[in-house]
């Protein structure tokens, strides 16, 4: 399950930007042509001095960052979209194909623009503040992202943050492009991007009418070595908010779950396993050849889930790509779409 494309809206973005030059280098230091080009269009590049709100406190950001820097997951991809080459993002460390710590939707962005890698940031065991400080950033993006206040206030002493709005973890990626466009003087760029994804998703989900209405669950990663307990993503989450913009609904046991807390994942007994009974489909991560789902149709207890013993069920295999794309981000949206969709309603025709 493998697509590369990548629709219009990142060409979009660099025709309106005038950015196909940008920031041609890893060690970028000025990303100024994002103003001419924003100029030409006739857009906004933003009011500034600028305050931004957020979970972890108050940031202002005095002038256009010309430096931009991005931790934890998928905030580099804003500033990519809007034809921004950040000056250091964080190192895939997971739905890495090739080994070079960067996502293949994020690799066909780059040699796009015709840019370098930019300094690759590795977060294995937290974030280097070091590697982020040398890279003398003007802004670091992370609206998506699982800081802790000292991680925001560590930050802080190297350049003003970006954080999320509300929990870890749990931004939707339209809030994603909002916070981390505006934040860069690109808001009106990023509330057109917003619009072309949505086009994009329109576009999709009308060719499977069957997934209308539909309910859905994303499991965790299961150990199939153990499933005395299953794992699933809350109604809080990135990955189970986006089945609503695929027609999809929140099943009514995901939601009761996920009520009186901010977490966005948790998990379940299979004892009492019969709470998921309203669920239509079952997504999640699986492995390459298919263990996890028979581990589950074997087990006594998991086995009688409707959506499993159905066979409705949609698992994205292994730690690849495809995988990752399923937790929907600025750039990834569009790279997996076609495939995510039409392996959702196939298991959708299953329910009746």
């Amino acid at each position: 399950m493998r697509s590369y494309r990548l629709r219009s809206l990142a060409v979009a973005a660099v025709a309106v930007l005038g950015l196909s030059a940008c920031g041609g280098q890893s060690d970028n230091t000025d990303n100024g042509a994002a103003d001419k080009g924003a100029k030409a269009s006739g857009s906004s590049a933003g009011a500034f001095p600028m305050t931004v709100k957020h979970a972890l406190g108050t940031t202002t950001i005095d002038s256009k960052p010309k430096r931009v820097a991005t931790v934890n997951w998928a905030n580099d991809e804003v500033p990519l979209a809007l034809g921004v080459v950040p000056v250091g993002m964080a190192k895939a460390n997971f739905g890495d194909d090739d080994g070079d710590g960067v996502l293949p939707w994020t690799e066909e962005r780059l040699k796009e623009l015709k840019a370098d890698t930019p300094v690759l940031f590795d977060e294995t065991d937290g974030i280097d503040f070091e590697a982020v400080a040398d890279t003398k950033p003007d802004v670091i993006l992370a609206a998506y992202s699982g800081l802790t206040q000292q991680d925001y206030d560590t930050l802080s002493e190297i350049a003003p943050v970006v954080a999320y709005p509300d929990a870890a973890w749990a931004t939707p990626w339209r809030e994603i492009i909002r916070m981390n466009s505006k934040a860069i003087g690109l808001a009106d760029e990023g509330e057109k991007l917003i619009s072309d994804l949505e086009g994009d998703i329109e576009q999709t989900v009308a060719k499977y009418p069957q997934l209308k209405g539909k309910s859905a669950m994303f499991m965790t990663h299961v150990d199939p070595g153990d499933v005395s307990k299953i794992g699933y993503y809350s109604a809080h989450d990135t990955r189970t908010l986006f089945f609503e913009d695929l027609g999809l609904k929140i099943p009514d046991s995901i939601a009761k779950l996920s009520e009186g807390t901010e977490k966005f994942s948790g998990t379940q007994s299979a004892e009492q396993i019969d709470v998921f009974d309203d669920v239509d489909i079952i997504t999640g991560y699986g492995d390459e050849k298919g263990e996890l789902l028979k581990t589950l149709e074997e087990d006594p207890l998991l086995s009688k889930l409707p959506a499993i013993e159905r066979g409705s069920t949609a698992f994205l295999a292994g730690s690849g790509p495809e995988a990752t794309a399923a937790n929907p981000t600025p750039l990834s949206i569009s790279w997996v779409l076609e495939d995510y969709v039409a392996a959702l309603a196939k298991a959708a025709d299953k329910v009746k």
